[in-house]
């Protein structure tokens, strides 16, 4: 689902985060993505959403190569994304309900088949009695609950999470890999960046360890807390 082929990334005047790393991630595989601080995790996630393209090489998405794609052709390939990050980005003058129902009003969805798919995905991350919430008002728990619920809205095939646990306690950052496994149960491509392993539950998943420009697949392993 998910290819690398010899792909390099380096910002302008920096030093190459990754240099000719190849890889594969098969559909609703659980990955995990660590690294020490400033290994560029969040710029690997950048690069499988379509977010940020590659300095070279080839990253293919269901045998698309996305840095060949028509720029028109780039937010739909980014539908097939569903994506969490670690400061939420919800929108705060918007209560719960109409943050989820963001993506789907850009889709072009509204009306009584929006409500119903809000009110499903607000109802899978426990967030249903709080649809009329301001975000001011959730925990920091719910707030990333409704990220979630915002990121899976538009049913995508593949959910990528940026620290999803960051600032969390051990209580709240299991609920929340708990509720990411569900999604995955159920077919879910999930890839998640954590440095932080033992935030993990009893949960089997594949690691991709970035380290001195060169990402190391591991073998499949279960976390234990």
């Amino acid at each position: 689902m998910i290819v690398f082929n010899n792909v390099s990334m380096r910002y302008p005047n920096s030093a190459h985060l990754f240099r000719q790393v190849s890889f594969s991630i098969d559909k609703g595989a659980f990955v995990l993505v660590t690294g020490h601080s400033g290994a560029g995790k969040s710029t690997l996630l950048k690069l499988m959403a379509g977010i940020e393209l590659p300095s070279s090489g080839h990253i293919l998405i269901n045998q698309q190569d996305i840095s060949q794609l028509h720029p028109n052709a780039v937010p739909y390939l980014r539908r097939r994304f569903g994506l969490v990050f670690q400061d939420h980005k919800l929108l705060y003058d918007r209560n719960s309900f109409e943050n989820v129902a963001l993506p789907l009003s850009i889709q072009g969805i509204t009306g009584e088949e929006a409500a119903r798919r809000v009110r499903a995905a607000l109802d899978k991350v426990g967030l249903l009695n709080k649809e009329k919430a301001m975000p001011i008002t959730l925990s920091g728990g719910e707030q990333q609950r409704l990220a979630i619920a915002r990121a899976v809205v538009s049913r995508p095939s593949i959910v990528i999470a940026d620290e999803p646990t960051g600032g969390l306690d051990q209580a709240a950052s299991l609920e929340i890999m708990q509720l990411l496994k569900a999604f995955n149960d159920v077919g879910v491509t999930v890839v998640i960046a954590m440095h932080d392993v033992s935030q993990v539950s009893t949960i089997a998943y594949r690691t991709l360890h970035i380290d001195q420009q060169k990402i190391n697949p591991m073998p499949s392993q279960t976390a234990m807390l």
